[in-house]
This record gives C-alpha cells, sequence and structure tokens, in this order.
C-alpha cells in the first residue's frame, strides 16, 4: 500500500493519536532546541552556556517557560487589546499546522494499525505549507500594529516586507523539485529520491532553499523584524509573560518546520543514506524517525552557527540580495532545470545533457563577472569625478600633525 492508502484507512482516534503525538515531539524539540542553541553558543563563545537547572542544564529551558507563565501579563494602554491578544495566538497556532503533511516516518505498526507518522497526504502538500507560512506572518505584522508604539510597528512592516521578498525565491526553488518529482505531495517527494537525493541533484535549489529559510524564519543574520540594535525588541517589543512566550515558541517551532520541509524535499525525508539502507526496517520501521529527526538536527546546528558566527546584515542589503540576486537565479535555474528535463525524457544523449548544462553555467558566471567588472568601473568613475567641496572641510589629525612636524623642522634648521 501507498502512503496516501495507509493513512486513508486510518480511523479517526488514531489521527487524534498521531496529531497529539506530533505536537508533543515539536513542544519537546522546542524545549531541547532552546537549551542546545545555549550550549553550543556557549561552546563558541568560550562559556559554558546553562548547566546549572537539571542535569547538563536540560531544565533550563522549562524553568524559563514557568518563569514566563508566572510574570505579570501588560498590555499597553494605547494597543488595540483584542489584535494584540489575537496576534500571538496566530503565530503560535499557524507553525504547528505544517507539520501536517510531513511524512515523519514510513510504514510503521502503531496501536495494532498499519499506518505512517503522517496526518494526511495532499496532493498539493508543499503549496499547503507555504500558504500556512504566509498566514503565520500575520501575527507578526497585527503585534506590531496593535502595540500602538512606533518600533514595533516598524518591527512588523519590515517583517511582512522580508517574508513576501523570500517567500518568492523560497517557492522558486521548489519549482525544481516538482519538475524532477513530477508531483507536490510530499510523500510522492520522498519516495523519488530512493535512488539520488535532490539536495545533490539540485544543489543550487536547495542552497537557495537553504538561504531564504533563514530570512523566512526572521534568523540571525536576516533577523532584521527584531534587530535590538535599532528597533529595541521589534514586533513583540510591548508584550510579556505567556504572550511572548508564544511568540519565542512560534520561533522555534517555525525553524523545525523549514527544517523538515528542507529535509523532506532535499534529503530524502525519513530514509536513510543509501548505503545504510537496511536499517529502515528496524524497530519494525521506527528507526526512519531517527534518520528524519536526525537530519532535522543538523540543520538546527546550521541555524545556530549562523547566529553564532555572522553579523547582522543592513536591511537594504537584506532586501538586495533577496531581489536582485535570489530571485533571478532561481528562475535562470528553473529554466534550465525545465530544458535538461526536457531533453531527459526525451531521451537526448547524456553528452548533449552535460555540455548543455556547462554552457549555462559558463554563460551565467561570464554574466556575473560581467556584472561586477561594470559595477567595480563605476564606482572608480564615481570617485574619479567626485568634485571638491564648495564648504571649508576641517584637515585630518594626520594631516595637521605633519605639517606642525615640517614647521617644527623648518624652525629648527633656521
Amino acid at each position: 500500500m501507498t502512503t496516501a492508502e495507509l493513512i486513508g484507512a486510518d480511523p479517526g482516534w488514531l489521527i487524534t493519536v498521531k496529531a497529539l503525538l506530533v505536537f508533543i515531539f515539536c513542544v519537546v524539540l522546542t524545549l531541547l532546541s532552546v537549551w542546545g542553541e545555549r550550549r553550543l553558543v556557549g561552546r563558541m563563545q568560550q562559556r559554558p552556556g546553562p548547566n546549572r537547572v537539571g542535569p547538563f542544564g536540560l531544565i533550563q529551558a522549562l524553568a524559563d517557560g514557568v518563569k514566563l507563565a508566572l510574570k505579570e501579563d501588560l498590555i499597553p494602554a494605547a494597543a488595540d487589546k483584542i489584535v494584540f491578544v489575537i496576534a500571538p495566538i496566530i503565530s503560535a497556532t499557524t507553525c504547528f499546522m505544517s507539520f501536517a503533511v510531513i511524512p515523519i516516518t514510513g510504514p510503521v505498526t502503531l496501536f495494532g494499525h498499519k499506518t505512517a507518522m503522517q496526518l494526511t497526504d495532499l496532493p498539493v502538500g508543499v503549496l499547503y505549507v507555504l500558504a500556512i507560512a504566509s498566514v503565520g506572518v500575520y501575527g507578526i505584522i497585527l503585534a506590531g500594529w496593535s502595540s500602538g508604539s512606533t518600533y514595533p510597528l516598524l518591527g512588523g512592516l519590515r517583517s511582512s516586507a522580508q517574508v513576501i521578498s523570500y517567500e518568492i525565491a523560497m517557492g522558486l526553488s521548489l519549482v525544481a523539485v516538482f519538475i524532477y518529482a513530477g508531483s507536490m505531495s510530499t510523500s510522492d517527494i520522498v519516495a523519488a529520491q530512493t535512488s539520488w537525493w535532490y539536495g545533490v541533484v539540485l544543489f543550487p535549489s536547495f542552497a537557495i532553499y537553504a538561504i531564504s529559510m533563514v530570512g523566512e524564519t526572521n534568523r540571525a543574520p536576516f533577523d532584521l523584524a527584531e534587530a535590538e540594535g535599532e528597533l529595541v525588541g521589534g514586533f513583540h517589543t510591548e508584550y510579556s509573560s505567556l504572550k511572548f512566550a508564544l511568540f519565542f515558541l512560534a520561533e522555534y517551532v517555525n525553524i523545525i518546520a523549514v527544517s523538515a520541509l528542507a529535509t523532506t524535499l532535499f534529503l530524502g525525508g525519513y530514509h536513510a543514506p543509501p548505503f545504510l539502507g537496511f536499517t529502515e526496517n528496524w524497530l519494525g520501521g521506527w528507526f526512519t524517525a531517527i534518520w528524519f529527526f536526525s537530519k532535522v538536527l543538523a540543520f538546527f546546528f546550521v541555524f545556530v552557527w549562523l547566529r553564532g558566527t555572522l553579523p547582522r546584515l543592513r536591511y537594504d542589503q537584506f532586501m538586495q540580495f533577496g531581489w536582485k540576486v535570489l530571485i533571478p537565479v532561481s528562475i535562470m535555474w528553473i529554466l534550465v532545470v525545465a530544458t535538461l528535463r526536457v531533453l531527459s525524457l526525451q531521451g537526448a544523449p547524456r553528452i548533449i545533457v552535460v555540455a548543455f548544462a556547462s554552457a549555462v553555467v559558463f554563460l551565467i558566471m561570464a554574466v556575473n563577472i560581467g556584472f561586477e567588472n561594470a559595477k567595480k568601473k563605476k564606482l572608480e568613475e564615481i570617485v574619479d569625478d567626485a568634485a571638491e567641496p564648495s564648504f571649508a572641510v576641517p584637515q585630518l589629525p594626520s594631516a595637521v600633525a605633519s605639517i606642525n612636524v615640517s614647521n617644527k623642522e623648518g624652525v629648527d634648521r633656521g
């Protein structure tokens, strides 16, 4: 039986149990992710990180959650109270909904029923995930608008522009996967990667998606919606207690969600690496969940690594990178992939396909080099043609010091 047939035969109580298990997995992974990030960043900064509450500090994230729940819940006087309360609920609920179509395991036995750890299998499952991610940003926008303060409003506006820009690049990066898999169903895409993972075959799409998912989740170095250096805390500046905790939960669950989608679309989902395929039958098929979560945690480590090493971009650089680099490259790559797919389906010799791909790569490199040279030449012309200022300009301290030294030497000689 296919995955869709297995899921379609699930009784209602089994669907409820699977939904509860997915929710528990997400919450537990969030707590462990907060602890893991603090420990990893601490090691990168040569300090231990949380190590007091529980063994190895494992209960630190839970203690922080309890502390937030017991804090006073404040609502600003100028806030729109109804929208102010609804905004974090939107962010916290939509982030869990993406997991409805993510295949976590292959066929397994749960309470005597043959099933798969996937709630539903939609023919357009990937589009469903993108739609849910788009709805989730409303929580951030409404939070910034309803706070009745300037900085949260600016943070919400930045987030809306950021998500629109990088969701376009993210959506375009997935088109190549749809072309090769011939389906938008997540289970079909996983089944199509039995021989080669799309992260290898479609590496440019994988790279574009990996960059876009960091911008989509407002994580460093793309955390411009909550840049504390200029916008205090951004859209959640006025939030406290459980409402702030919901935004905190939504951020980390979104990281897990985009990592799970990347695992599904580019790294073979729950499948083991090709040389370890025999492990998929261990524990009655449940060992595939270990492979799935291992890949998700590898992506999470990259998120933490980026946060611990890269400085934050300027907002104009960030938007320029999305619109002038990622989106044009995605469009060109879609044209290349579509042409290669047609050539391969029509039985063209492999040498022709490889030659075409190589020619396109060299053409893109030549165009890029040409743009860089033109940009450099234009900057040099601007510097050379810069006119002298019409107003008095004070001398640099080094120039003043050299003048004083030369005057002193002249006096000494005299």
